[in-house]
This record gives structure tokens, C-alpha cells and sequence, in this order.
């Protein structure tokens, strides 16, 4: 045997991805059921070629994007203030790329209706993989412009909704969304920036300080402002408090000669991930925006952003989860250790099939909020289903969407990290990386309990008529499997499920009992998300098993019915006993003395009680005598 040198001895043959769309069926199977036939053969070659495109010049736009990160030239060599913002031309090169592809126009463009939507978000899915961070600014772009197609202005519709859906790169706009502050950032209704009239300039002059503005580059933004009332009539500088002071406003970032429009960089955001995103803290002085929608309806009126970066909250991870299980499954073909490839292994092949069951149900769940939103943009808002039931779901499902997705994708990526070894851990295979952007998502627009105690806010405002529709909508799911003996358990686990979420909503939604509720929110959520993702996937296998069935010469639609049953029958088997722990054992009605004994009181006390004895033995600190 020949000794190893630098040049000999053992390589690892390098597992590589050459097409995501093609080489992941379970996307795939997904916009099948989903789309019409015409529609998916029609859009396929487009999804082939962006995600050709990711793997190849995107990947290598983003190692650039990596290298090369945001910086801040806050003066010029005559100490004159420029606040010029440095980015990569391969960072200028993704804004060329998403608005060529349409990566925004898509959704606006509704060349197939309410499917557009799906065919939109599956091509985002795909080029997210190799945008790096560019599909944030995206997002945002995307939900101001259903705003101003909402609520805008013709004059903004002209200037600015046209340009936010452009697909020509010379004319296309980025949308920032500056709303956080250091107040709070989820906290909006104590928001500090102040937004007066400006009679010389018919236009609203903001100032105030945000602390965290994402894509601090874009050209235009949407923020909130607590609004100074013009009225003669009212007390000069009078403003409501809290969230009923606030309006939304819309901004142009730069004028025409490229000048900054009252805004000053503070700094750059030195951030655990997505370390390519210029993101800033701003000082706003006199910044020239108009008003958008009405005035003081500002939290309402940012709903529909919400809704729609939630979503890509919840396309992201699907993303991220897609690419790199598609790439531990890859290196499992390839890598051999105790004398067996990983794929042969038990425990590993258990390890990625674990993964693999996460990533099915996260994108079943992603692609289902997709679908609501496409037919309530599409259909008519007055029709019964869309008014009573697709409406109603969006609003409670996009919130828990984005934490259950955002949980689920960075589980995955540690999964993933392990699943590569000491090699995961290396910066160069870009896992490191994959798991730090990601991370985002549990934070950005909204934490875990954030989002978990906004569910419960629905819940309120709806009197449980939200939780009425979520139900019925599950039992319709599977009402096509009742009487099937091979899901029989499934549907049983699913039903307890919802018996268990019901009564937890209904026994304690009293003021008594408000205390357990919010401590049951986080595990209420997960719950949910769990509940209905499973519904989904048990309906994804009985089209599947009819498709079978249509096509019984067919291997392959055999063998993915085969798949698609197992999927759903695994995540429901233990569905039951996880919803029981989420929502029981957390909520119980003494948790919370006990939970505020344990971390507050206890450590309270000893203090307290660490004070008197001092002052009773005359010693201070670390057994120094007092004078």
C-alpha cells in the first residue's frame, strides 16, 4: 500500500447536483396534482432552465456575493458625507437576472390565473438556490407591489407598481420594507418615526430612526410612521399612540440624480447570516414619501405584505431544505465508510428519510398557502369559498407557515451538516452558509412566538370561526379516504388531532384561562402546521394511487403511489402523541407559576435574601469589610 501525500492516496468523488427540477420528484409530483396538464408542460422548460441556471452562473454569482460583502463609504476624501453603499457587481447582476426572469412579473403577469401563483413561487423555489440573498428583496418588491395594486394611488400605480413588475432590467424596481426600530420590531405600535405634512411639497415628510432596513439598496420603500394630524382643525402636532397612529407610507429611496432622499446610513448590520444582503441602520431627515391607503391604517394596511413575505419566508426553506437534501442524498450514493456506501446503512438511510419526510410535508404545506393566495387575487372575493373559506385560511395559515417552515429548514440543515461529516463543517461546501442564512427566517417578520400569539389574535378577532374553517377544510382533505382500511389509522390520528386543537382553543379562551393559552400558542402552531400537512399529504397520495390506478402498465407511478402512501402514513403515525405533547404537556394550567418560580423568583430571592446577609455581617462584595 502506497503512503498518502497531498497528490495521492484517497478523494472523495465530489457529489453534485446538475438539476434540482429534474432530479427532485417530489416538487415535481406536487405541481402535477396542482396545475393543469397544459399549464405544467407549458412552464416546465422555463423551470429546467432557471434551475440550470442556479446550479451553474448563479452558483457562481454567489460565491462572489460571499467574498465580496456589502460595505459602507460613509465619507469622501473631503470629509463630505456620501453614505455610498458598495456592493458586488455579481450582487447588481441578480436584480438584471430576477427581473429578466420575471421572478416578480410572474405573480402579476396572471397569464394562467390563479395558477400563476404556483408557477411563480416553483420558479422562485428553484432560483433561490443559486439568487443567495436576493430572493429577500424580492420578496418584499413582491409585497409592495400587491399593495399599490391594492390600495395605491393611479400616480404610484404608473410610477411605481409598473416598474415593481417590470420584466425589462433597466426599468425594474426593488422595494425595501423598513418597519423595525429600536422600540421593537414586531412591537410596530411603539414605533418612534414621524411622518408631517409638507404643504411646499404636497408630499409627507418622515424622519426618525429605523434600525434594521432590509435591502437598504432598493429603490423604493414602504415604512411605517406615526402620522402628525394636517388637519387646522386639530391641535397642530397632534398623534395618536400605540398601532391606531401609525400610517403606511411609500418612498423613493434616491432622486433622479441618484442623491439619497433623507436618509442617512448609519451602519451596516454586522449579522450571524445572510452576510451579502446590505442591511443598515437609517436615520430619516425629512424623507419625502406619500401617504399609502388611508391615514392611520397603516398595521392593516401592511397585511397584505405579510401574507406575501410570509409566503416566501416559507419558499425559502422549502428552497433550502430541496437543495440540500438533493445534495445528502447525492453523498450518500458516493461516500463509503466501514465498507458500505451511506445509502446502504440503516441509520443513515433512517437519518435521510426523516429529512426527506420534512422537506415532503413543508413543501406540500408551502405550495398549499401558494394556491390560496393565487385564488384570492384571482377569483372574485365575493364568491362563498374564496370570502369564507380561502381568505380566512390565508390569514391563519401564513403565520404559522412561516414558523413551522422556518423551524423545519433549520432542523434539516444541521441534519445536513451531519450527514457530510467533518466536511459539512467546512465553509467551502457552503452547508455553514445554507444553515446561517436560514436562520433568518425564525426571526425575520416575526419570531416563533411572535407569529404563535398573532394565530391566537385570529382566533379572537374571528370568535373561532377561523379554527371552524382550518377543520372543516382538513376533514373535506380526507373525506376521500374515509372507509379505505389502509387509512383508516391516518384519518383517526388526524381527527383526535383536531378534537385535541379544539378543545385547547375552547377551555381556556376566557380571561382565566389567557395565561395557558399564550404558553399552548407556540406548541398550538406547530400543531396545526403538523395537522394540516398531513391532511395534505394523505390527499397528495390518493391522487397519487388514483394516477396509479389510471396508469397500471406504468413502474414508475406504481412506485411513486407506493412512496407518496408511505410519506403519509409515517408522518401520521406519531402524529397524535406529538400534538398531545405540543399542546398539553406545555399548556398545563400550573406551568406558568412554576415557569416564573424556576427562572424569575427563585434567583429573586436568593438575591434578597444574599442582600440581607450582607447587610447583617457588615460585609460588602467579596468579603471586604464595610468602612
Amino acid at each position: 500500500m502506497v503512503f498518502a501525500s497531498a497528490n495521492t492516496g484517497f478523494k472523495q468523488e465530489v457529489p453534485e447536483i446538475q438539476n434540482a427540477f429534474l432530479e427532485d420528484t417530489v416538487m415535481v409530483s406536487v405541481l402535477e396534482r396542482l396545475l393543469p396538464s397544459d399549464v405544467l408542460k407549458e412552464i416546465t422548460p422555463d423551470l429546467v432552465q432557471i434551475s440550470e441556471w442556479s446550479m451553474t452562473e448563479g452558483a457562481a454569482l454567489l460565491d462572489r456575493m460571499e467574498e465580496d460583502q456589502p460595505r459602507l463609504r460613509q465619507y469622501d476624501s473631503w470629509c463630505r458625507r456620501v453614505d455610498e453603499l458598495l456592493v458586488t457587481e455579481a450582487w447588481n447582476k441578480q436584480k438584471v437576472v430576477a427581473a429578466r426572469e420575471g421572478i416578480v412579473a410572474i405573480g402579476y403577469e396572471r397569464k394562467y390565473g390563479q395558477y400563476s401563483r404556483i408557477y411563480q413561487m416553483a420558479k422562485l423555489i428553484l432560483w433561490a438556490t443559486g439568487s443567495g440573498l436576493y430572493s429577500c428583496p424580492i420578496a418584499m418588491t413582491d409585497g409592495c407591489a400587491r399593495v399599490i395594486e391594492l390600495i395605491g394611488t393611479q400616480e404610484m400605480k404608473d410610477e411605481v407598481y409598473s416598474r415593481l413588475t417590470s420584466r425589462d432590467p433597466t426599468k425594474f424596481f426593488t422595494s425595501g420594507q423598513w418597519m423595525t426600530e429600536r422600540p421593537g420590531g414586531s412591537d410596530v405600535g411603539r414605533t418612534e418615526t414621524q411622518a408631517v405634512w409638507n404643504e411646499d411639497n404636497n408630499a409627507w415628510s418622515i424622519s426618525g430612526f429605523k434600525w434594521f432596513s432590509s435591502a437598504t439598496d432598493a429603490d423604493v420603500t414602504m415604512l411605517l410612521a406615526r402620522t402628525h394630524e394636517p388637519d387646522p382643525s386639530v391641535a397642530p402636532g397632534t398623534m395618536k399612540d400605540g398601532s391606531r397612529g401609525l400610517s403606511l407610507y411609500l418612498a423613493r429611496v434616491r432622486d433622479d440624480q441618484g442623491k439619497l432622499n433623507g436618509v442617512r446610513i448609519h451602519r451596516l448590520k454586522d449579522k450571524v447570516g445572510t452576510k451579502a444582503l446590505p442591511t443598515a441602520e437609517l436615520e430619516l431627515d425629512g424623507m419625502v414619501g406619500q401617504l399609502v391607503g388611508q391615514k392611520y391604517r397603516g398595521v392593516k394596511n401592511i397585511s397584505s405584505i405579510l401574507n406575501i413575505t410570509r409566503i416566501h419566508c416559507g419558499l425559502n426553506c422549502t428552497s433550502t431544505m430541496q437543495a440540500l437534501l438533493l445534495r445528502s442524498k447525492e453523498y450518500a450514493r458516493r461516500r463509503e465508510v466501514f465498507g458500505a456506501l451511506l445509502q446502504e446503512q440503516p441509520l443513515h438511510l433512517a437519518t435521510l428519510a426523516n429529512m426527506e419526510l420534512q422537506y415532503r410535508a413543508t413543501c406540500q404545506f408551502t405550495f398549499y398557502c401558494v394556491g390560496l393566495l393565487g385564488r384570492t387575487e384571482t377569483i372574485d372575493n365575493n364568491l362563498p369559498e374564496i370570502k369564507d373559506r380561502d381568505m380566512p385560511l390565508l390569514r391563519l395559515l401564513t403565520p404559522i407557515l412561516k414558523l413551522w417552515s422556518a423551524k423545519n429548514a433549520f432542523y434539516l440543515s444541521q441534519e445536513a451538516m451531519e450527514c457530510f461529516g467533518g466536511q459539512g463543517y467546512m465553509e467551502e461546501t457552503g452547508i455553514g452558509r445554507a444553515m446561517r442564512d436560514v436562520l433568518v427566517n425564525t426571526i425575520w417578520e416575526g419570531t416563533t412566538n411572535v407569529l404563535s400569539l398573532d394565530l391566537l389574535r385570529v382566533m379572537t378577532e374571528t370568535r373561532g370561526a377561523a379554527l371552524e374553517v382550518y377543520s372543516n377544510t382538513i376533514r373535506e382533505m380526507m373525506a376521500p379516504l374515509r372507509g379505505h382500511s389502509e387509512w383508516t389509522k391516518s384519518f383517526k390520528s388526524l381527527e383526535e388531532c383536531l378534537i385535541l386543537i379544539a378543545i385547547r382553543f375552547t377551555a381556556y379562551s376566557t380571561p382565566e384561562g389567557r395565561n395557558t393559552l399564550e404558553a399552548s400558542a407556540r406548541g398550538l402552531s406547530l400543531a396545526m402546521a403538523d395537522v394540516i400537512a398531513g391532511a395534505l399529504l394523505c390527499q397528495h397520495a390518493a391522487w397519487s394511487a388514483a394516477k396509479a390506478k389510471a396508469n397500471s402498465t406504468n413502474d414508475l407511478a406504481q412506485a411513486e403511489a407506493k412512496v407518496d402512501r408511505i410519506s403519509a402514513q409515517r408522518w401520521c403515525e406519531e402524529l397524535y402523541r406529538r400534538v398531545d405533547h405540543q399542546i398539553q404537556t406545555l399548556g398545563r394550567d400550573e406551568r406558568f407559576e412554576e415557569d416564573q418560580l424556576m427562572l424569575f423568583k427563585l434567583s429573586e430571592a436568593r438575591a434578597h435574601g444574599v442582600s440581607n446577609m450582607k447587610a447583617a455581617s457588615g460585609v460588602d462584595g467579596f468579603g471586604e469589610a464595610k468602612l
